[in-house]
């Protein structure tokens, strides 16, 4: 693991791992097609967010397919949420030996019109106490700025909680921050992107003539307890690396 790369996560509040999983992108990319053609036959897969068709004029036609919980549809990507390629660098970057799953999404850009997301931190959605919560985003195929990849301000990790408008949905202000003004981070098959939950970031539409996949992992300290309790689901909890050092029994019904 490259200490450099740790060092500069500290500094920007991201940091793009190249080639982690560059040797399976592809096959991790037809898992994921697969996954949307067998869920659409039964169930709407559109995320586009209504602040996103607000914020965006182009947007107002636009599509995001997605997936929660990815590990209960496909065992090859229930498998690479606990490989020590990915969590080795979760675990340096959260300064924890165990690391945690919070949950997951796959999302799939389609060519010509995926849709863009407005530019936010994602602690409104979940946040925690120590704010250990940090996202790892594989890529499965090229995400070029056209393609709308995903846009970072760095630094602004260290701001602290930002006033964020919407009600579920949460975006920063869109006069102030709009998604064109943030640092694009291209990124190729099999790169990982990391960044914390304080760090502002949002993406663009894919206007480019093929689809954008990836797999979106929140993973966080399993001794940072959540202050609310959201994305509840029978993967949530789950470990990914290390053990949970004070369990509670989930005997819960979701």
């Amino acid at each position: 693991m490259d200490r450099g790369l740790i060092e500069f996560y500290r500094e920007n509040g991201y940091v793009l791992v190249p080639g982690l999983f560059a040797e399976e992108a592809a096959s991790l990319r037809k898992e994921c097609h697969d996954l949307a053609v067998r869920l659409s036959r039964n169930e709407d897969l559109d995320a586009t967010w209504g602040s996103a068709r607000a914020a965006v004029a182009e947007a107002k036609t636009t599509k995001i397919l997605h997936c929660h919980n990815v590990q209960f549809y496909s065992a090859a990507l229930g498998r690479l949420m606990s490989d020590p390629r990915l969590t080795e660098y979760a675990a340096a970057i959260i300064g924890t030996e165990n690391v945690q799953l919070h949950h997951n999404k796959m999302f799939i850009k389609p060519p010509e019109k995926g849709s863009p997301f407005p530019m936010h931190q994602d602690k409104p959605f979940f946040p925690h106490e120590r704010d250990s919560m940090i996202a790892a985003i594989i890529h499965f195929d090229d995400a070029p700025l056209e393609k709308g990849c995903l846009r970072v301000v760095p630094g602004s990790h260290k701001l602290g909680d930002l006033p964020h408008d919407g009600d579920g949905a949460w975006h920063l202000p869109f006069d102030k921050y709009p998604i064109e003004s943030a640092t694009p981070l291209p990124a190729k098959a099999g790169d990982v992107l990391f960044f914390s939950y304080l760090t502002i970031h949002g993406s663009g539409i894919n206007t480019s003539s093929e689809a954008r996949t990836t797999l979106l992992v929140q993973m966080r300290d399993p001794s940072d307890p959540p202050t609310v309790q959201t994305h509840r689901s029978r993967g949530q909890g789950a470990m990914l690396r290390g053990v949970d050092p004070n369990p509670i029994p989930q005997f819960e019904e979701y």
